[in-house]
């Protein structure tokens, strides 16, 4: 959400326009949690990293847990991307899983100190809590209209709760993104992750081994 606009929001002379510092602000904890625990950061590290003023800070953001929720948000924007070829159904499941599955090892690695913070901060901070539930629960959401939207899926879960079986495979997916990011083994081994994450998935749905293809 844009921030409002009041008026100390543009400056007069050299100083950079309001979006550059809100930027500035976001590329700077990026940085920081790249090698530092969300918990062990604070608004001041985040101040000196961005090399911005505290009013500039708080006029964008009410504390450093906003500035993790943006960092999320975005994050979570480029994973719905990369499952579009799946949960739009326009592809071979298969092919499409593969291709969604590695893109979110791609993802959770090159976003790995902002996921990684949001998912051992979330338990003991009710706001980011709040926005993590709300965030997976979007992959649940499409994962859901996509095995209801297959007759044959549907067929082959008869009798299980659909959104239950939905919410596994996205939790699963979170849990073990989660400890590759962590460097956790032998999760660290891409191949290892995506062939784990396809079997869970394609057996579940499809009753096909990793490698196998729908027509």
């Amino acid at each position: 959400m844009a921030p409002a606009r009041g008026p100390d929001a543009r400056r007069s002379g050299s100083n950079p326009p309001p979006t550059e510092l809100r930027e500035r602000l976001l590329d700077a904890t990026r940085d920081l949690l790249a090698h530092r625990r969300f918990d062990s950061i604070s608004v001041a590290d985040i101040i000196a990293a961005a090399g911005v003023s505290r009013a500039s800070f708080y006029f964008y953001f009410p504390g450093k847990q906003a500035v993790l929720a943006e960092l999320v948000r975005r994050a979570v924007d480029q994973g719905q991307q990369a499952a579009e070829p799946w949960t739009s159904g326009q592809q071979d499941p298969s092919r499409a899983l593969r291709s969604g599955i590695e893109a979110g090892a791609t993802l959770w690695k090159d976003n790995a100190g902002v996921l990684t913070a949001i998912v051992e901060s979330w338990g003991s901070d009710e706001q980011l809590r709040e926005l993590w539930l709300r965030q997976m629960e979007t992959f649940t959401d499409a994962t859901v209209a996509r095995i209801q939207a297959d007759p044959e899926v549907m067929r082959r879960l008869d009798g299980l709760d659909v959104r239950a079986v939905a919410a596994s495979l996205t939790w699963l997916g979170e849990r073990l993104y989660y400890l590759a990011a962590a460097n956790v083994p032998p999760f660290t081994d891409r191949d290892i992750l995506v062939d784990t994450l396809m079997h869970a998935w394609t057996h579940t749905l499809y009753g096909e081994s990793p490698g196998s293809t729908t027509a």
